[in-house]
């Protein structure tokens, strides 16, 4: 048994758990804390390093991370400040972590490598996309197992907006849309998905997919759709997996 320390750090919230990176499950309650205000880069490693120290773990931490992450450096960074954007977020966590090793990694791609691994997509053939729901919208791409990293297709800009405006968790809250307004949404989200890269599954993650069965009867899309079947801990899942491939 390998098990790895995985964190999700999200617009909103960090997360952390040891996982057992050999079947995808964690083996400690996760954790969470608020995602600080203003979320600059020395007050998210702080929160980091606060979480991770609650659990005894050894070896490479993984660390999902919301925007584009290229060998460890940070490209976009929408919903924290643009403090990290340049940054090695890699070496910058592992220094706060007393210098243990950190794999840095999209945190949508993290989610999908988990449900591709161990969830809703293990097995599947073709190409898979994983949508995370919450604060931002996150996209992760897969061919036949295979991830096409940092798509960010959430902000894609539909109808003069910017997709992730309208359809993702926190615009449904701070709108208050029902329902089925906010599918609307969503729907034409992924209907322009389909006309870019053709995707044989959908799998919706993130938080607001503990409410899939109170939406998925009004999504009207030709690819199939699943509902992410790890929830809330694929990131956590997916970062440590990311971990224990990079060492």
């Amino acid at each position: 048994m390998t098990i790895l320390m995985g964190v999700d750090i999200g617009g909103s919230g960090i997360k952390a758990a040891p996982v057992d990176v050999g079947t995808g499950t964690l083996t400690e309650p996760r954790r969470k804390l608020a995602t600080p205000r203003p979320a600059t880069p020395d007050s998210v490693a702080l929160a980091v390093s606060d979480l991770a120290g609650g659990f005894d773990s050894v070896g490479p931490i993984g660390v999902g991370f919301p925007g584009v992450v290229r060998r460890g450096y940070v490209g976009t960074a929408a919903n924290l400040e643009p403090s990290w954007i340049g940054l090695d977020a890699a070496t910058l966590l592992s220094s706060s972590l007393s210098k243990r090793p950190v794999v840095t990694i999209n945190d949508a791609d993290a989610a999908g490598l988990a449900e591709v691994r161990f969830g809703a997509a293990q097995g599947v053939l073709g190409v898979v996309v994983t949508v995370t729901l919450g604060t931002g919208i996150g996209t992760a791409v897969f061919n036949n197992g295979v991830l096409a990293p940092n798509t960010e297709y959430g902000h894609l800009v539909i109808a003069g907006v910017e997709a992730e405006r309208l359809a993702s968790g926190r615009a449904r809250n701070a709108e208050d849309m029902g329902w089925r307004h906010w599918t609307r949404h969503l729907e034409e989200f992924l209907i322009t998905l389909e006309r870019l890269i053709w995707p044989d599954l959908f799998i919706i993650g993130g938080g607001i997919s503990a409410e899939f069965d109170r939406f998925c009867a009004d999504l009207h899309v030709d690819t199939p759709i699943r509902a992410a079947s790890l929830g809330n801990d694929a990131g956590i899942v997916g970062a440590a997996l990311a971990a224990a491939e990079d060492f």
